[in-house]
């Protein structure tokens, strides 16, 4: 089987049952090391649902995703411009990131947008974001490498979250990310996988503690690690205070079309 992000000969190294019923092999690429399944016709019964029920974290994981983000945003990137959440969930980082102060915009055509409404934006050829946010999304891409370069179209900086495997690939009883009750994790990332991305488009990839970032700028990476601990230290409530909040005029604005 083909690797899917670089296009090498891949290597089964084991089966699994997906959704208590489908036996399907996972293949391992030797050179970029990306983990793959076979081709995932059972897709559309994972998706019945398109949030799976066994998400207990993701409100937490939106809440810190806002914080640490902020920081970067604000001190990395043009603070004024327009960002987009791709593969946006029912709208909750949106509407985070509204509240801090961001223009954010919310895109799922999979999903229902609950939290973020009035603020959807259809993709069209000529849009351009500061940055793409695409936080848990890559695991679930059948076809990253054309996935990512849809992105790129868009923004020349893609943020994003994904858990990284070990050097050793997790044993199938041992690692929770597989996602095998769920059937929804089909694409499975090591920091090589996702340098071999960067290569691929000619981007640099910097890795702050677990968010990912493709971008055309250059940063220290240290730099970028040390804001993130910063959050915790009041470096998010200063820009909580410079950056004036949305919810507000939001409200008005919605009312107003109402």
């Amino acid at each position: 089987m083909q690797c899917r992000v670089c296009e090498s000969k891949t290597i089964k190294i084991f089966n699994s049952l997906v959704l208590q019923k489908y036996s399907v092999d996972y293949f391992h690429c030797p050179h970029c090391s990306f983990l793959q399944t076979e081709q995932p016709y059972w897709l559309e019964e994972a998706y019945s649902r398109s949030i799976n029920l066994s998400d207990t974290g993701l409100l937490d994981r939106n809440i810190y995703f806002s914080k640490v983000l902020s920081v970067i945003i604000f001190f990395c990137f043009d603070k004024k411009g327009s960002f987009l959440d791709y593969a946006g969930g029912y709208g909750v980082f949106t509407r985070l990131m509204r509240d801090v102060g961001f223009d954010f915009y919310w895109h799922d055509p999979y999903t229902q947008n609950l939290f973020a409404n009035g603020f959807e934006r259809d993709i069209k050829t000529d849009s351009k974001f500061e940055l793409i946010t695409a936080f848990e999304v890559f695991e679930h891409l059948v076809n990253p490498k054309e996935e990512l370069e849809k992105m790129l179209h868009y923004s020349k900086t893609i943020v994003f979250s994904t858990e990284l495997m070990p050097k050793e690939i997790p044993d199938p009883k041992q690692w929770w990310y597989y996602g095998f009750n769920h059937g929804q994790h089909i694409s499975f990332y090591s920091e090589k996988t996702l340098h071999t991305l960067a290569n691929q488009f000619k981007l640099n990839y910097y890795n702050v503690n677990g968010i990912h970032i493709l971008t055309e700028k250059e940063f220290n990476n240290s730099v970028l690690i040390l804001m993130k601990k910063l959050r915790n230290y009041g470096l998010y409530q200063i820009v909580k205070k410079v950056v004036k909040s949305k919810t507000f005029c939001d409200h008005l604005n919605i009312e107003n079309k109402s």
